[in-house]
């Protein structure tokens, strides 16, 4: 981790642009999306019932959870259905060819 709190966690041509990669970072699993040229980070863990967005759709900027269908907005967490859900972001960078993810210093 860097001075910054910043994470390496994947090379940046292992995530094509529209796609989705599930990493760990620090313990905590991380769906990563790449929409627009920009990377995303949210948690890989859907507030409904536990279940891992990896192998659930992106559509722009939503991304489906393939268990129940949950949608949520992968640049600030936020569930379509209500503003009363949200889960964890996670702020992201790309350097030298690597994406780096942002863990608080108190997670």
């Amino acid at each position: 981790m860097d001075k910054d709190g910043y994470v390496a966690c994947l090379k940046e041509p292992d995530l094509a642009e529209g796609k989705m990669k599930a990493v760990r970072v620090k313990g905590k699993p991380i769906l990563l999306a790449k929409v627009g040229g920009e990377v995303f980070g949210i948690s890989n863990v859907c507030p409904h019932a536990g279940c891992s967005f990896q192998g659930g759709i992106l559509s722009g900027y939503i991304v489906v959870c393939p268990c129940h269908g949950w949608k949520f907005d992968v640049r600030n967490g936020q569930y379509q259905e209500t503003n009363l859900v949200t889960v964890p972001c996670y702020l992201c960078k790309v350097e030298n060819g690597k994406i780096y993810v942002k863990i608080p210093k108190d997670q």
